[in-house]
């Protein structure tokens, strides 16, 4: 009975996911059609280490839209989508005693290349960048501020970054029986590929 109560809960939430991300693109589709990348099945992962245990879950299917012009860029990521190796970490993961996931079904960042200019979308190439914005996570909203790539290869765009969040200023409490084998910190780690938005035509 469980297991299909959290079946059923995931189906309902990635319904949910699938409408933000509608919402997310009709935000962006503002701008003109051309100079909006998207994906709904980037990746991000987080990885937690300590001399008694390596942990690490990652998450194939985020959201994220970014504009080439205005470097506004955003990402929906589904908490209950993080995949563990072992089954009884990520029940874990999403119980109340650390993500919480029924009550906070996702993070999300929302954000600005500061210096999109310097990256050219029709070329080739790897190009540095900063991301500042902020990131909203089991109902905490902190400032971020990090950098990353974007790499531009036959058409298709590539974003990627590597950072750290404290569990804390989020508001993730660690139990005492388990605090010695999850760290304070955590690496999240960010790779997406992006098509160029493509806009349907009426019939």
């Amino acid at each position: 009975m469980d297991e299909k109560r959290n079946a059923e809960q995931l189906n309902l939430l990635q319904m949910r996911m699938f409408f933000l991300f509608y919402l997310l693109c009709n935000v962006f589709l503002q701008a003109r059609a051309q100079e909006n990348y998207m994906t709904r099945n980037g990746q991000i992962s987080f990885f937690s280490s300590t001399p008694l245990e390596d942990i690490k879950a990652t998450n194939n299917e985020v959201a994220s839209v970014i504009n080439s012009k205005t470097g506004s860029i955003q990402f929906i990521v589904l908490i209950k989508s993080f995949q563990f190796k072992k089954a009884a970490m990520q029940g874990h993961f999403n119980g109340k005693d650390y993500m919480d996931s029924d009550q906070y079904p996702k993070a999300e960042l929302k954000g600005t290349v500061v210096n999109i200019s310097t990256v050219n979308f029709s070329k080739d190439g790897t190009y540095p960048v900063t991301v500042e914005g902020t990131l909203n996570m089991h109902g905490v909203t902190n400032s971020i501020k990090t950098s990353g790539t974007i790499s531009v290869k036959a058409g298709v765009i590539n974003s990627s970054a590597v950072f750290n969040i404290r569990l804390a200023d989020y508001k993730i409490a660690v139990p005492s029986i388990v605090s010695k084998k999850v760290a304070e910190k955590v690496e999240v780690t960010v790779n997406c590929n992006y098509q160029p938005y493509q806009q349907k035509t009426k019939q």
